[in-house]
């Protein structure tokens, strides 16, 4: 007679009052041919993990885990009806992930998660969590989502994810997986949290330098009251997250604006001069290391390149905001300007004293694009023009548009 329990993510956000998005079960005391004699569809390589034949849910035997190896792939896992619920929930990573409920309602808890959710404490199961390197970054992951409710990481678990980094544990994460739990962070309501955590366990110099090296970096104070580059990374990350929620995408572009500054000669300091292009260089190499997907990698580099030109845009040239608008395609992807903007809206915001500030530049830019993308090839087609000709005076035209769109808005 097998037993099935409600676990994971949707007891415990159930019990913080947040949606329930995913289901997950674990089912104690049962072997796979059971399940697919009740016509369960079985999924997954490593581990017996099947799908409910009316809901779809997924239900998964009860195991545990044996360390074999460096790194996250390096595990054995034993599913066995011998295996306890308690034993399954052992091998979690967080207590607050490790509480079961079974069919009647009545919760298991054998680890204090209930407890740790009232305190608003990320804290570990057990001592194995130093053996898979993906717990740091996914508890650094939890930090961004839970930060707002007021979580903080556990002293002794925090300890145990500074001797993972010092065991080089973390060496061995593989990039898709560090891409995987970043991009989920980027898309949380705090993302600075991440960063906190990561750098706290001294990760972020292992897994993200060119991040880690823009802490202790100055600023103009009268421009940025935080100073700190690395402060003002965090309060971007968090504007973005205000301005485009669970948008990765804005996320990954705020993430990589600044860049360059961590380049700027120490004679130099407070000043960044030319920071926007020294920075491209450093994007493309976390873009590539991370294989983040081109189009992130692609929006990124603009932001980086491109973020004081938006800033400035009402004091530019007409032909240098054609010039800004063709380098982002935003005449034939307007979703493009939105994503940008809403970066470099960020970049504004992310500044002590600074989180409720509109951002003008953006509403003359997106009429500009408008007025641009409104002048079309046909009509001087049919006036006679050809070939290249056809371009240049669509150019002008779209100069001439922009012009009219920044004498309207003086």
């Amino acid at each position: 007679m097998h037993t099935s329990y409600l676990v994971g993510g949707a007891v415990r956000d159930h019990l913080l009052g947040r949606p329930v998005v995913d289901r997950d079960h674990v089912v104690v005391g049962a072997r796979p041919d059971e399940l697919l004699a009740l016509g369960y569809r079985p999924v997954g390589k490593d581990f017996p993990v099947f799908l409910h034949p009316r809901t779809g849910e997924e239900y998964a035997l009860a195991r545990t885990e044996r360390k074999t190896g460096r790194g996250y792939h390096g595990f054995a896992f034993h599913a066995d009806p011998s295996v306890t619920l308690e034993e399954d929930l052992a091998r979690r990573d967080l207590t607050i992930n490790a509480i079961a409920q079974d069919e009647t309602g009545v919760l298991v808890d054998p680890y204090g998660g209930v407890r740790d959710l009232e305190a608003r404490v990320l804290r570990h199961v057990s001592p194995a969590f130093v053996e898979d390197p993906v717990r740091l970054l996914r508890v650094a992951r939890f930090a961004a989502r839970f930060a707002p409710l007021g979580f903080t990481v556990a002293p002794e678990t925090m300890a145990l994810m500074q001797r993972m980094v010092a065991d080089g544990e973390v060496d061995h994460l593989v990039p898709e997986r560090v891409w995987a739990e970043t991009r989920k962070a980027l898309a949380e309501a705090q993302p600075s949290a991440f960063l906190r955590v990561l750098r706290d366990s001294s990760a972020l110099a292992v897994l993200f330098p060119e991040l880690d090296a823009l802490y202790g970096v100055p600023q103009r104070a009268e421009f940025h009251p935080e100073i700190d580059t690395g402060i003002h990374m965090e309060l971007v990350l968090d504007a973005a997250a205000a301005i485009a929620p669970g948008d990765d995408l804005v996320g990954y572009c705020a993430l990589c604006h600044d860049l360059g500054k961590a380049l700027t000669p120490a004679g130099a300091l407070p000043r960044h001069i030319g920071h926007e292009h020294a920075g491209v260089p450093r994007v493309r190499a976390l873009s590539a290391r991370l294989k983040v997907p081109t189009e992130h990698a692609t929006l990124a580099e603009l932001v980086c390149r491109e973020h004081l030109n938006a800033h400035r845009a009402l004091e530019l040239k007409p032909a240098t905001v054609l010039k800004l608008l063709t380098a982002l395609d935003a005449l034939r992807r307007p979703a493009r300007l939105e994503t940008f903007l809403a970066a470099c809206w960020a970049d504004k915001r992310g500044r002590l004293g600074h989180a409720s500030d509109d951002y003008p530049p953006g509403d003359y830019l997106r009429r500009a694009c408008a007025a641009a993308a409104a002048v079309q090839a046909a009509p001087f087609i049919v006036g006679g023009l050809q070939g290249p000709a056809v371009g240049a005076a669509m150019k002008a035209a779209r100069v001439k548009a922009i012009a009219a769109v920044k004498f309207a808005s003086i």
